[in-house]
């Protein structure tokens, strides 16, 4: 499980890997409408046809548009989204963001958690997958 892709955008880096993504967005940033544009085409060049997960690494402080988030479950490959919060008030914020997306969406304490949590979901989707085949 290593690097496949990574990014240095403006507002956040983005590190590609086979089923997930982590995203850190930079510090003081503002995540809008025009992220996410940006974040939907690079999804469509790495995982076009193929689910996952994004994990949000919230190493710094910054703002984010709630509403991002039902833009997010309009793209059909995003499955579920894990945050990891670096702070309390981190929590609360991602707690609150978490009432406008209708996907599996969970917050854990560390990036070991959120990568197993990945391997869970994709398990689980890759089930599903293969009981709609037979």
């Amino acid at each position: 499980m290593g690097v496949i892709q990574y990014y240095d955008l403006d507002h956040a880096e983005i590190f590609i890997f086979d089923d997930f993504l982590i995203k850190q967005v930079k510090e003081g940033e503002l995540i809008s409408y025009k992220e996410t544009e940006e974040f939907k085409s690079i999804l469509k060049e790495h995982f076009n046809g193929k689910k996952l997960v994004y994990i949000g690494n919230r190493v710094n402080s910054f703002s984010i548009n709630p509403m991002i988030y039902k833009e997010a479950e309009k793209i059909p490959n995003l499955i579920a989204v894990a945050i990891i919060p670096g702070s309390e008030s981190m929590r609360a914020n991602a707690e609150f963001e978490g009432q406008f997306y209708n996907k599996p969406y969970q917050i854990f304490d560390n990036l070991t958690q959120a990568i197993k949590w990945v391997r869970v979901i994709m398990k689980n989707e890759n089930k599903k997958d293969d009981e709609k085949a037979m």
